[in-house]
């Protein structure tokens, strides 16, 4: 389906598929704040307010896909905007923190709808390069979240109570509904739809799992998702509390979040030359390379590396993941070519839940120093390596079986 207005589009999607980073980075400012006000037991109980909202998301990601292929994509994005916006006014009116955690495991749950169906409606209208193009615009948009977001939430701080901040959730929910009713045609015709079955998502699921090639790098992108989910949780205690810099932790994160941005911009120009394993590879090396040299140097300094140091090997390590979340994830569904929506909705909440799961292990251990973790970092690092290589010997095995029967 050919959209009539791209540009409009593509700004349509760019604000659906950027209310999941608008709803975990405008927060980090103010966790800390949250946490105490709610009463948290423990100082890192704040990590929940940013893994509630990914445990959410992880689930959504495995629902809303399937069932945006049976009911079209405008209503998913309706159920999962009414529920998102839900969450966001419990997070605005909670009165304890598990109450807060409820809330923002409901909003995930909702933002994985707009996220998951957003891009499903770029593969309804364009195939190829056209799709390639049209992501490319919408992803510049997206990148631009990180960088601006904290520095929105601080702002709010220093006008008003972290409540506001999802009122404005809130705001931004409800104008991308009223958009996507007023101004977008529906992308997936009658037609082509497909009735929602459980059995058809085991049976996807366990067709992922017996390959080796996508679970292998499911898992290598899981545990690098690890490491990020473990630095968001910890960013505000990390920057604004063990180094001093509460006055300017967006700065940092923004920063920082710069990495990543790059790492697209890179991998986009090097990928079609050097191609996604040896890009995926030479990444890997550099993360590894990175957390190798901060346990070192937290070995060397007590737990507390110069802050300039630390800003330089978390920018290395964000633009080696950048180049990894792309490449590993492609690689994963390379194979699950003929059920490509259902794979990526399955490959996608497996490495979700492995990056929730060890993200909240790593952040939980954090204790007012690196030490925890510059060490699960790096271990997060090895495994991910591990699985990389099982990936990459399965496919070469694989290409090596297909060409002895096509010699035959």
């Amino acid at each position: 389906m050919q959209q009539k207005r791209p540009a409009e589009f593509i700004a349509l999607v760019a604000l659906l598929t950027a209310m999941v980073a608008m709803s975990i980075d405008t927060m980090l400012p103010a966790i800390g704040l949250m946490a105490t006000e709610l009463g948290a037991s423990h100082p890192n109980d704040r990590q929940l307010i940013v893994l509630g909202f990914f445990a959410g998301l992880m689930f959504g990601t495995l629902i809303f896909g399937p069932i945006s292929d049976s009911i079209g994509r405008k209503r998913t994005i309706y159920v999962g905007l009414v529920l998102f916006v839900a969450g966001c006014f419990l997070c605005a009116v909670s009165t304890s923190f598990p109450m807060l955690i409820a809330a923002r495991m409901l909003q995930g749950f909702g933002a994985a709808s707009p996220r998951v169906c957003s891009i499903a409606m770029v593969r309804d209208g364009a195939g190829g390069a056209a799709m390639a193009r049209i992501m490319s615009f919408v992803m510049s948009v997206f990148m631009l979240v990180p960088i601006l977001a904290p520095s929105i939430g601080q702002l709010v701080l220093f006008v008003t109570s972290w409540r506001i901040i999802f009122l404005g959730f809130i705001a931004m929910a409800l104008m991308a509904g009223l958009w996507l009713a007023l101004r977008q045609e529906e992308t997936l015709a009658p037609e082509k739809r497909i009735a929602f079955s459980a059995a058809r998502l085991a049976a996807g699921a366990a067709e992922v799992m017996r390959n080796p090639v996508s679970l292998g790098n499911t898992i290598a992108v899981g545990f690098i998702f690890a490491a990020f989910n473990a630095y968001l949780g910890t960013s505000q205690q990390i920057f604004a509390e063990q180094y001093g810099q509460g006055a300017y932790f967006a700065l940092w994160f923004g920063g920082l979040a710069m990495a990543i941005a790059l790492a697209m911009i890179v991998n986009g120009r090097l990928v079609m030359r050097l191609g996604m394993r040896k890009l995926a590879k030479y990444a890997l090396y550099g993360f590894l390379a990175a957390w190798a040299v901060m346990v070192v140097a937290v070995l060397a300094s007590g737990g507390h590396p110069p802050l300039v140091m630390l800003g330089v090997v978390f920018f290395c390590s964000f633009f080696c993941s950048g180049m990894l979340f792309g490449n590993f994830n492609a690689m994963a569904l390379e194979p699950m070519g003929h059920i490509a929506g259902m794979a990526a909705a399955i490959s996608g909440s497996l490495s979700s839940a492995i990056g929730v799961f060890f993200g909240a292990i790593a952040g939980r251990f954090y204790d007012g120093s690196m030490y925890p973790l510059a060490f699960a970092f790096f271990a997060f690092g090895i495994v991910s390596y591990v699985f990389a290589e099982w990936a990459a010997r399965a496919s070469v095995a694989a290409s090596q079986r297909v060409a002895q029967k096509t010699g035959a």
